[in-house]
């Protein structure tokens, strides 16, 4: 079960609506070992492709090197899809590659409006390792404190 807190799922959903048509990703760090995104971490796209993303390589080695400095990992790894549903293609699968990683999909196909940006969106979680992927459970809870989590 992915457990993520109101401000970053929402941070997730800003994101994907605001580069709508184009997909949107990023990552949401964590403490080593804690299963707990806490640190929102909105990447470029560098395909800047409606149906394909990717990180900038020289984004994504930075990224690398301040979490190593921060004692953590990436706890979330998302982007959408803007004219699908919310399940990872074979390319998102193939790109796959922390094991320890929720893979979140936002699809903005029927909420991304570029005026108001208030439609529904769907928000899924995965766990994609070796080639298989298994939906999870999203829990969002308005804190970390809340009795149950983590």
């Amino acid at each position: 079960m992915l457990i993520i807190d109101q401000a970053n799922h929402d941070a997730i959903v800003a994101h994907a609506r605001r580069d709508h048509p184009d997909e949107a990703c990023g990552v949401v760090a964590g403490p080593e070992g804690s299963d707990r995104p806490s640190r929102f971490v909105p990447m470029l796209n560098a395909a800047m492709s409606p149906t394909f993303y990717e990180f900038d390589s020289g984004d994504l080695f930075k990224l690398y090197r301040e979490m190593d400095e921060r004692d953590e990992e990436p706890v979330v790894i998302y982007h959408s899809h803007t004219a699908t549903q919310a399940y990872p293609s074979r390319t998102d699968i193939n790109l796959a590659q922390e094991p320890n990683a929720h893979y979140v999909l936002v699809s903005t196909r029927d909420g991304a409006d570029q005026t108001s940006y208030d439609g529904p969106v769907e928000f899924r979680s995965y766990r994609i390792i070796d080639g298989a992927v298994t939906e999870e459970e999203v829990k969002i809870v308005a804190d970390y404190s809340e009795p149950g989590d983590n």
